[in-house]
């Protein structure tokens, strides 16, 4: 499948996903603000794909991260029930296997922000900016701890703006390090998959 029909076939699951949710989620105001930026992006992709597209292989990551998203937009980060969803399927708890004391669907989605997105951004170093090499890989690393940054501070100001109100969006479930550690997991999200990618490339090279 190449980019156009893999872009319009991403796009369409995301908006049926998008469009599912949106019935009945838990804080319809959180869902608003978790869906502005999701909309915003869409609507940028949309504008420019004359100009530019990913490969099939980062559509997939993008969309992929995003339908994540909007499963936390629906039910709320710090309430998203994977331990519920882990005891009906395969009948153990995650969180009691882990010993984990909170809900992490934040966390792991700080991670896989990392994860799934420097890839998508590398590309877009490589095609729009001209970077090579190494210089590609440390620009998106760079890109993704910005918007991760930038993203916190989004968050401090809903915090500021709506006060007591901002519990459900912030998902901080009382820890006061909650900006530094979601930035960190973002962190090493990013190196661990520059990581694989340099030893898939590098394993493709010795193949030749």
């Amino acid at each position: 499948m190449d980019e156009r029909k893999t872009f319009a076939a991403c796009s369409a699951i995301l908006l049926v996903v998008m469009a599912a949710l949106a019935v009945s989620p838990v804080e319809r105001g959180t869902w608003l603000m978790e869906n502005a930026v999701v909309a915003l992006f869409l609507a940028t992709l949309w504008a420019t794909r004359r100009w530019f597209r990913f490969s099939a292989g980062n559509y997939g990551l993008i969309t992929l991260f995003l339908v994540l998203h909007e499963i936390g937009a629906h039910y709320t980060y710090s309430r998203v029930p994977y331990d519920a969803w882990a005891r009906q399927l395969a009948g153990f708890s995650i969180d009691e296997l882990f010993g984990w004391q909170r809900n992490q669907y934040d966390r792991l989605l700080h991670l896989l922000y990392g994860v799934l997105l420097v890839l998508p951004l590398r590309e877009l170093c490589r095609r729009v900016a001209g970077l090579r090499g190494v210089w590609a890989g440390f620009f998106a690393f760079a890109l993704i701890l910005a918007s991760s940054m930038i993203y916190e501070l989004i968050e401090w100001g809903a915090a500021v703006v709506l006060g007591d109100g901002s519990d459900l969006f912030l998902g901080t479930q009382g820890d006061p390090w909650d900006a530094q550690k979601d930035m960190a997991l973002a962190l090493l999200g990013a190196l661990m998959a520059l990581a694989l990618a340099a030893l898939a490339a590098g394993r493709r090279t010795l193949d030749a």
